[in-house]
């Protein structure tokens, strides 16, 4: 089975109400498997715009994902990012399929 990830754009506009969804999170996404892959960090934004902040946080599979996204536990941390940060966010399917290095 495919693993399944958040992907995060984020563009913090307060920064110091932002640490309270931060705090906040973690009880969400250690009762779905979560791992944070990306988490911030210096990035290059090669095509394409960008936002201040990336975050890729890998699930067990797509139904972990989605229902994280959908628990009672990340809508309460949410609602502390409300009105403090503008996000895109998508949750995806991995792929287990042939790579480049395979054939």
């Amino acid at each position: 089975m495919a693993k399944a990830y958040w992907i995060g754009r984020v563009d913090v506009e307060n920064p110091e109400a932002y640490k309270a969804y931060v705090a906040a999170n973690g009880d969400a996404f250690r009762k779905y498997g979560a791992r944070f892959l990306v988490r911030g960090g210096a990035f290059e934004a090669v095509e394409g715009g960008a936002r201040q902040r990336n975050v890729v946080i890998e699930f067990p599979d797509r139904e972990a994902a989605v229902a994280c996204w959908h628990s009672p536990e990340y809508k309460a941390a949410k609602a502390k990012r409300d009105g403090h940060a503008i996000a895109d966010i998508i949750i995806i399917e991995g792929y287990d399929g042939p790579q480049p290095s395979d054939g």
